[in-house]
C-alpha cells in the first residue's frame, strides 16, 4: 500500500506541496498515521506533473529510493511549478518487486495514474485474468509486474474502448471488472485511485473484502486558495473531508467536487 497525493488549481512551486506542509509525503513515508499494513513506505515513489503553459505530455520523476533520501528532490521540486500534480510514496505489497517501473505515477500520452490499495496474492489470483481482459494496445504499455499497473491496463483498455474517451465512464467501467473479478475469485482488493488529463481530477475510494484505505479532501483552504486537494492523510490542519467509501469523484478546473455513488458495486463478503 501507498499514499497518494493529488492537486489542481492555480499554479503553484511542487515544494509548497511536496515538502513545506507539515505532514508532508516525506513525512508520510516514515511516520504514516493511516497506513493500515505497513510502517514505512520507502520502497520508492514519484511525481507527474503538467507544464503550466504548454500544451505537452505530462513529465514524471520516479525512484526506488525512499523519497527522503534523494538529493535531487528539493532542488527539482523548487524549479518545478504547475497547475496539476500526482504523487505517491510506494511501501510495496510483498512479492512485488522494487523496480523502476514498478514506481508510480504510470503515464501514457495525456494521463497520469497512481494507485493506492492492493489485489491480494495478486500473480496467483486476479493477475492473468486482468491481462487476459485488457486490449493488446493496454496489454503491451506494462512494464512492471504489480497490481496497480494492471488496474492502469485495465482503465487503459476502457479509455481505448470509448471515443472520445471520459475518466469518470472509463474508471467507472474498470472498477466494476475489477470488483467482478474480486467476488468471482474470492480475493480481496483495494482501489484508491487518482487519474488525470491535466484539465481535471479523477478518483475513487472502495475495496471489495475490508475497509478501503483512508483518503480525504480538501478545497480552497486558505494554504492553497481555489485548488482541490486529495490525500491519502491530511497535509496539515484544515476542512478536510473523508472521501466516501464506494465512491467515484471528479474534481474540475473550478473548484468543483462532484461524488458518484458507486454502492451497487458492494457486496457481502462471499462464500
Amino acid at each position: 500500500m501507498c499514499r497518494l497525493l493529488g492537486y489542481l488549481g492555480p499554479e503553484i512551486q511542487l515544494d509548497s506541496l511536496i515538502l513545506d506542509v507539515p505532514h508532508s509525503l516525506v513525512v508520510q513515508a516514515y511516520a504514516p498515521k493511516e497506513l493500515a499494513v505497513a510502517k514505512l513506505n520507502a520502497d520508492g515513489f514519484g511525481l507527474g506533473w503538467y507544464h503550466p503553459i504548454q500544451t505537452t505530455a505530462p513529465f514524471t520523476y520516479r525512484n526506488i529510493l525512499p523519497i527522503w533520501n534523494d538529493a535531487n528532490l528539493s532542488s527539482l521540486c523548487r524549479y518545478i511549478t504547475t497547475r496539476c500534480a500526482l504523487a505517491y510514496v510506494r511501501s510495496a505489497t510483498p512479492g512485488q518487486g522494487v523496480d523502476i517501473s514498478n514506481c508510480q505515477p504510470f503515464q501514457v500520452g495525456d494521463w497520469l495514474f497512481t494507485h493506492n490499495g492492493y489485489v491480494k496474492q495478486f500473480h496467483t489470483t486476479l493477475y492473468r485474468p486482468m491481462g487476459q481482459l485488457m486490449s493488446d494496445r493496454a496489454y503491451t504499455t506494462l512494464r512492471g509486474s504489480t497490481d496497480s499497473e494492471h488496474i492502469w491496463g485495465l482503465l487503459l483498455s476502457a479509455l481505448s474502448a470509448e471515443q472520445p474517451p471520459t475518466l469518470e465512464t472509463a474508471l467507472a467501467a474498470t472498477l466494476e471488472t475489477l470488483m467482478a473479478l474480486a467476488y468471482e475469485y474470492d480475493t480481496p482488493v483495494a482501489a484508491n485511485v487518482l487519474v488525470s488529463d491535466g484539465q481535471k481530477l479523477v478518483g475513487s475510494r472502495l475495496a471489495s473484502h475490508n475497509p478501503a484505505p483512508s483518503l480525504y479532501w480538501l478545497r480552497d483552504d486558505p494554504h492553497f486558495p481555489e485548488a482541490v486537494l486529495v490525500a491519502s492523510e491530511p497535509l496539515f490542519e484544515g476542512n478536510w473531508e473523508t472521501c466516501p467509501d464506494f465512491s467515484l469523484f471528479t474534481v474540475g478546473t473550478h473548484c468543483d467536487v462532484q461524488f458518484r455513488s458507486l454502492s451497487h458495486l458492494r457486496q457481502s463478503h462471499p462464500g
